[in-house]
């Protein structure tokens, strides 16, 4: 069950060009979704962004058109798949993750653009009070989050010998993260290994290089990691790793812990910024927000499976524990 929610206001904004466009009776919206999974895999988040715009009156097949467009965890094929939606003259665009939001950058400065979550979002904006241009939206990732991870996975593994972290060194908004889990790990007295990995293959040699020398694993969000969360959770399985993600959909196909911002959360609050910039608002005008809403999930049954007893004081710490 859920215990806690952070919640935070949402500035407004000023008025923008679209607003005649936006008012017109009859007129179909076409949004456009530039993503690193495909829509089945990212269905949770999607249908929170469908149901944020359902509630400010977008209902797809009356007044709007949603178009998605997939990088399948490749992130090379993202400036293709931005020309695509160009080409289709969507009003705004919703994007995730930075390799995505940076492909969008570069590919147009005129149609608005919504962060649905990102980790880097100064790589990609002027300031998060005032964007600047034409993108705004949501940071998905807080930097003190992933010393939160390495205490949660450590505190399951009493006495580690050593953590490692599992992440796409290509991808710009790993470089700060790492950084992060080097700081906290140091602070532990531990190791940390870093396992980059751009590929499948590469994900399955990172485990088979583990044996002996790390006992826990941070495994961070991303393009790749998320096209393979099945794989991932089933190799932390198979080599009996204990492992924190940064998001929650490795928890539920087998994954043991989840610490972070609610994605869901994210996009709902994604559908409210693309209403604002259809009614009128500058982009560049409305913050970049912070998430607010955070969850640490469970799940009993793998942690069963690793011979872990899950001390009590974490479990009353759980927003949801999966059995």
């Amino acid at each position: 069950m859920r215990r806690r929610e952070v919640i935070a206001g949402i500035a407004g904004a000023a008025a923008w060009p679209l607003a005649a466009r936006a008012q017109q009776p009859g007129r179909i919206f076409r949004i456009g979704m530039l993503e690193t999974i495909s829509a089945e895999l990212n269905e949770a988040n999607l249908a929170a962004f469908r149901e944020g715009l359902q509630d400010l009156g977008y209902v797809a097949g009356r007044n709007l058109v949603l178009e998605y467009r997939s990088a399948e965890g490749d992130a090379r094929r993202f400036p293709v798949l931005i020309s695509e939606l160009i080409g289709l003259n969507v009003d705004v665009i919703v994007t995730r993750g930075t390799p995505a939001s940076l492909a969008t950058k570069n590919a147009t400065r005129t149609i608005p653009v919504v962060m649905a979550g990102v980790t880097e979002p100064l790589l990609i904006v002027e300031s998060l009070a005032r964007p600047g241009g034409n993108i705004t939206g949501f940071s998905g990732v807080q930097s003190e989050l992933d010393a939160k991870r390495i205490e949660l996975v450590t505190e399951l593994v009493p006495g580690s010998s050593g953590v490692a972290a599992l992440l796409n060194l290509s991808n710009p908004g790993s470089g700060p993260q790492l950084k992060e889990l080097q700081s906290a790990a140091q602070a532990k007295g531990l190791p940390l290994r870093t396992l980059d990995v751009r590929s499948a293959e590469d994900i399955e040699r990172a485990f088979e290089s583990l044996r002996g020398s790390s006992n826990a694993l941070v495994v961070q969000l991303e393009a790749v990691t998320q096209a393979n969360r099945h794989l991932i959770a089933a190799l932390a399985a198979k080599h009996r790793i204990p492992a924190i993600y940064s998001g929650r959909e490795f928890v539920e196909p087998g994954g043991l812990m989840f610490y972070g911002p609610s994605v869901p959360d994210n996009y709902r609050r994604a559908a409210t910024y693309v209403d604002k910039i259809l009614k009128g608002a500058k982009p560049g005008d409305l913050p970049v927000e912070q998430p607010t809403k955070f969850e640490l999930v469970i799940n009993l049954k793998t942690a069963a499976a690793l011979g872990l007893a899950i001390p009590p004081t974490l479990l009353a710490r759980a927003d949801e524990v999966l059995e």
